[in-house]
């Protein structure tokens, strides 16, 4: 059995309703705490052979267009405090998790900030460490490799990031996350 999640129900699509044969789906939540609790309680009550996220991300980089499929080489625990210098995280904590499943998109690094990020200048700063930022990714990532459960994440541009980007994502989140499913439909067949 493999395990698919997505922070809440419209990011699974009509996969809710017929959920592919082999894949139990769940929710983690909204952020990066709640979604690495509750991944840590579905891996340890489940004990799936693998786990793949599904979810909607905002992009810092104008080459990833709205819709824009792309697959998370990494997740990377990050605020605009540590890149302004103005707060420091000790060097012995994990700040980093690397996907371990392939998935036929391509590949990017993804920020994981601690709320939804609304100013341009900070989304620079951000822009610096990926080309996009969600919110639950560290959680799940640190879960499944701290249970040693390969883990792998789609994500797709639902908005740019910056003051307008809650609308936007409101606009576009649900039409974008059926198209997700649609893209990664025949790979949960494998």
């Amino acid at each position: 059995m493999n395990l698919l999640l997505s922070a809440f129900p419209p990011e699974l699509g009509d996969l809710l309703n017929s959920p592919p044969p082999g894949w139990l789906l769940a929710c983690t939540g909204i952020g990066a705490i709640e979604a690495a609790v509750t991944t840590s309680r579905l891996l340890s009550e489940n004990h799936p052979a693998r786990v793949l996220f599904l979810g909607t991300c905002g992009a810092y980089d104008d080459r990833l267009t709205l819709g824009a499929i792309l697959a998370a080489s990494e997740a990377i625990a990050i605020s605009v405090s540590e890149l302004r210098g103005t707060a420091f995280r000790p060097q012995s904590e994990c700040t980093r998790w690397a996907s371990t499943g392939t998935l036929p998109f391509p590949s990017h690094s993804v920020a994981v900030p601690p709320a939804i990020t609304r100013d341009p200048d900070e989304a620079q700063l951000l822009a610096t460490i990926a080309p996009v930022e969600h919110l639950e990714l560290t959680g799940v990532f640190a879960a499944c490799h701290a249970a040693d459960i390969p883990v792998a994440a789609a994500l797709v541009v639902a908005n740019r990031v910056g003051p307008d980007a809650h609308a936007e994502w409101l606009r576009n989140h649900a039409r974008v996350s059926r198209e997700l499913v649609a893209a990664v439909r025949d790979h949960l067949a494998h």
